[in-house]
């Protein structure tokens, strides 16, 4: 009831600064807000920790509520009870988040295995490929090094055929020509008298260079 007359004065409407300002007091800035000033701390406010308690409530002693030991068995009961499905359920939930994480890892790790066969397989297709055509070069280098000897070989022993070749003409040549010389039946009595007509000293000696350094007299 004493609060309404101050409620009824509060009500809304236009009031004179004059008045205002004499309500508020002086401030820093009057011609805005006469009675606020930043430097004024408000007088009430909740009380910090180092604050002395009230006078009223200095001889209090505070007492904890009473406990009913049949209550406390069974909250402490329930509250196990709730500890043990909540640890369950932890433990269920963290079991469910690594199996996840495993599944998605071996996943990860099937993949990368995967691309990296992929890959091993590919390089392993182009070593082949490269070994392959070294081996094919390197044989035909060796079939065309085999071809080359074999012609070589078979020039050598064309070449030695014919070496033998013209030799044994020139031997049958050489016996063709020395084979009109040959004494025969036709030309014994002819010889024999060319023999007789021109004798020949065989008794002679000879120097190291092959002359004729002394020969006895036929008879």
């Amino acid at each position: 009831a004493a609060m309404l007359p101050a409620l009824r004065r509060c009500r809304p409407g236009p009031v004179p600064l004059p008045a205002l300002a004499a309500a508020l007091g002086p401030g820093p800035f009057p011609g805005l807000c006469p009675g606020w000033s930043p430097r004024v701390l408000p007088a009430r406010g909740r009380k910090t920790r180092h604050d002395p308690p009230a006078k009223s409530k200095a001889a209090r002693v505070k007492l904890p509520p009473p406990v009913d030991p049949e209550e406390l068995l069974v909250v402490q009961e329930r509250y196990r009870q709730y500890r043990l499905v909540l640890s369950a359920l932890r433990a269920e939930f963290r079991a469910e988040v690594l199996q996840k994480k495993r599944e998605e890892r071996v996943a990860a790790l099937e993949v990368e295995e995967l691309e990296e066969h992929r890959r091993l397989m590919a390089w392993n297709e182009e070593e082949n490929a490269r070994q392959r055509a070294r081996r094919e070069e390197r044989l035909r280098k060796q079939e065309e090094e085999e071809k080359r000897k074999k012609a070589e070989i078979a020039e050598r022993q064309a070449k030695k055929m014919e070496a033998f070749l013209e030799e044994k003409e020139k031997e049958v040549l050489q016996l063709q020509e020395e084979a009109k010389n040959f004494i025969t039946l036709e030309n014994l009595e002819a010889r024999i008298e060319e023999c007789l007509d021109n004798p020949r000293n065989y008794n002679f000696a000879i120097d190291r260079d092959g002359r004729v350094i002394k020969s006895t007299v036929l008879s």
